[in-house]
């Protein structure tokens, strides 16, 4: 026989337990575990299914607050149907949040559904008018302020009204509601766990990044640029529409198995060496190379840069030259083979002498070593760095990121990451989870139609929308994409206009905008890497495509919708050649549509939909369209149109479009 006394711990558990259901709460990632990222500004829309047993009537809020905040503000969900709910809410700074959905019996809306089913139903209700008055006379004796004047008031005209249908038309008016939500004793109310937010400002989720190597920035290949070289090329920069100003390592290069031109392992007494061999007796991760400049010089590179609205990134690469000074400070960082010499990296059949790894967990290495580290990037941060590119985070372990992270976004929640991770889709969404603004994406190596529908698809979508904020480079010092290699002028354009319609994030490295594209054969790589030597580069040379990026870029910014990857849609173009989509805010304010030709050779046409059922528009209405690219506007009739697009000429469109406004004389 069951001991009865057994039971109590479990009865009073149950008994304590919220009656309401609340489930399936979104934005959260990983039930919890990490941050889901948000904007500031912009508001952060929150779904749940919320249900409990019974008939009654449910009311919901979601509560929201700057973590270290002790009160919660709120915002009223709405019932969708079928238990689903929605709201939204809007932080105003940047700062780690935490939201809660709530959820509580709504007495008096359950009280006027039933009202209103007796009174259509013709059924006596004067019993019920009489439950209504005690519902508003016991909320005005809890109430203070406004409301309870404003209940005192309901109570009056109440009381004052002689017929049956004022007193019901009284208290089933929206006004009477409202009034009652704000006194109501939120009565069984039931709360969700408190799940993470981050909140990030603009530049997290729309950003047009351009990179450079500053050694490179001369006119003779003789000579090494300087960070004031620099200076002189931020008003073109600036002109082509980026606002991200991007440099690989700037630190002291070691000279110990330099590398040469084109990765060859004999370097020249005058070959620059890679800067990701990062480390010399001139110092390390903290210092300038002494060829680029002084602190100094960085900090008016930094300044000159604000004032043409451009931000400067750094790259933080955790490798070292074997000349850097940590190997004799702390040889216990590094891993060291059985015959005494310093284990060097190595991808095979690339072998990286030049550059050592650090071992995280070596015994010497915890936590000095992880300290060392932050304090390199807090050193940036003091010389006005808010942004880092960081090289290969997936072969750093991942606790020591969320740690790394959160402890300089602690200090200034200004400070952006962005991952350069080219790995496994599980570790590429794991660095986002665990704190990186921004991540390079699998977008360089998505060429068809179906690969870009099903990829931007794919970010657009749980959970990737949650954690993930990809940044679409185009190209990189280390990628020459196949694609471009042999695609011509046209092959650029295209690229560009898929990365800038694509992503509110975008970046390339420069000698993009030339098209360059020589390549050593059947790789993906540049022949005469800058990586090896200096490239002056004429940024006038026939043939470039600067003005077309710069209206791109301009395009981005006078366009919401285009400012975010979030809001893409795929849409008919019976072509497989076109990839036809839309861009559009949420309230349909902004509706963008792009059609690129993924044919750099060759002219394409198709039919294609006008998506007018997102406008609410029949199929046979009228809408406008604007050409971004060169202000051109007309009238398309009905839903099916056509297009030609030439590679020769611009191999993509972009066009705004709008519900015409209704003739009069039609009305």
């Amino acid at each position: 026989m069951t001991d009865a006394h057994a039971l109590h711990p479990r009865l009073e558990e149950a008994l304590q337990m919220g009656r309401i259901a609340i489930e399936s709460t979104e934005p959260v990632v990983e039930n919890g575990r990490f941050a889901a990222k948000a904007i500031i500004g912009q508001p952060v829309t929150v779904t749940s299914r919320i249900f409990a047993d019974g008939h009654d009537q449910l009311a919901a809020s979601v509560c929201w607050r700057a973590r270290g905040e002790e009160s919660w503000r709120r915002a009223r969900l709405k019932l969708l149907g079928n238990d689903h709910w929605s709201g939204q809410f809007t932080p105003t700074q940047v700062a780690a949040h935490e939201f809660r959905i709530e959820a509580w019996w709504d007495v008096f809306e359950s009280y006027r559904y039933e009202l209103s089913k007796k009174h259509a139903a013709g059924v006596p209700i004067g019993v019920e008018l009489e439950e209504g008055r005690l519902h508003l006379q016991r909320a005005a004796e809890r109430a203070q302020g406004e409301t309870r004047a404003m209940l005192d008031d309901l109570l009056h005209r109440l009381q004052m009204a002689h017929l049956e249908d004022e007193r019901v038309s009284l208290l089933l008016a929206q006004e009477t509601a409202a009034v009652m939500a704000d006194a109501d004793p939120r009565e069984h109310c039931s709360h969700s766990p408190i799940f993470a937010l981050e909140v990030e400002r603009t530049r997290a989720q729309f950003a047009s990044w351009y990179e450079l190597f500053p050694r490179s920035e001369t006119d003779d290949p003789n000579r090494h640029g300087t960070l004031r070289d620099v200076i002189k090329r931020l008003p073109a920069i600036r002109d082509m529409g980026f606002d991200v100003l991007y440099f690989p390592p700037i630190h002291p290069i070691g000279r110990s198995f330099r590398k040469g031109p084109n990765n060859s392992l004999e370097a020249g007494p005058n070959d620059p060496g890679s800067p990701y061999a990062i480390g010399s007796e001139d110092g390390g991760h903290d210092a300038i190379h002494p060829q680029l400049g002084t602190h100094e010089d960085f900090r008016a590179l930094v300044a000159a840069a604000a004032e043409h609205g451009l931000e400067i990134a750094l790259d933080f690469a955790i490798q070292c030259s074997q000349d850097h000074p940590w190997l004799k400070e702390h040889p216990g960082w590094f891993s060291w083979r059985p015959d005494g010499t310093i284990k060097y990296a190595e991808n095979p059949p690339k072998k990286y002498q030049d550059i050592v790894n650090v071992d995280f967990y070596a015994e010497d290495a915890m936590p000095d070593l992880w300290l060392a580290l932050r304090d390199v990037v807090w050193h940036w941060v003091e010389q006005g760095v808010k942004i880092f590119r960081v090289d290969n985070p997936h072969t750093k372990p991942l606790p020591f990121w969320e740690w790394l992270i959160a402890d300089i976004r602690e200090r200034d929640a200004d400070v952006m990451f962005l991952s350069e991770a080219f790995t496994r889709p599980a570790m590429m969404a794991r660095l986002g989870k665990v704190g990186f603004s921004q991540s390079y994406t699998y977008f360089t190596w998505r060429n068809s139609k179906a690969e870009l529908s099903e990829y931007f698809s794919e970010l657009n979508e749980a959970p990737l929308r949650d954690c993930y904020r990809p940044n679409f480079f185009v190209n990189t010092p280390d990628i020459n994409p196949f694609f471009l290699q042999d695609s011509g002028r046209a092959g650029f354009l295209i690229r560009a206009a898929l990365a800038t319609m694509g992503s509110g994030l975008w970046g390339m490295y420069s000698g993009f905008e030339l098209c360059e594209a020589a390549a050593i054969p059947g790789k993906e790589e540049y022949l005469d890497s800058e990586k090896y030597q200096i490239r002056p580069r004429d940024y006038h040379a026939p043939g470039n495509i600067v003005a077309e990026i710069a209206q791109l870029n301009r395009i981005r910014r006078q366009n919401p919708a285009l400012q975010t990857h979030l809001g893409f849609q795929p849409y008919l173009a019976w072509n497989d050649n076109i990839f036809y989509f839309g861009k559009r805010t949420e309230d349909r304010s902004n509706f963008i549509l792009v059609a690129i030709s993924l044919d750099p050779h060759h002219p394409q046409e198709a039919h294609f939909e006008l998506p007018l059922w997102e406008l609410g528009l029949r199929d046979d209405a009228h809408t406008q369209g604007e050409d971004l690219m060169n202000g051109h506007r007309w009238t398309w009739y009905g839903k099916t149109q056509w297009m030609h697009i030439d590679p020769a000429h611009l191999p993509f469109g972009i066009w705004r479009l709008t519900a015409a406004p209704v003739d009069p004389d039609l009305k």
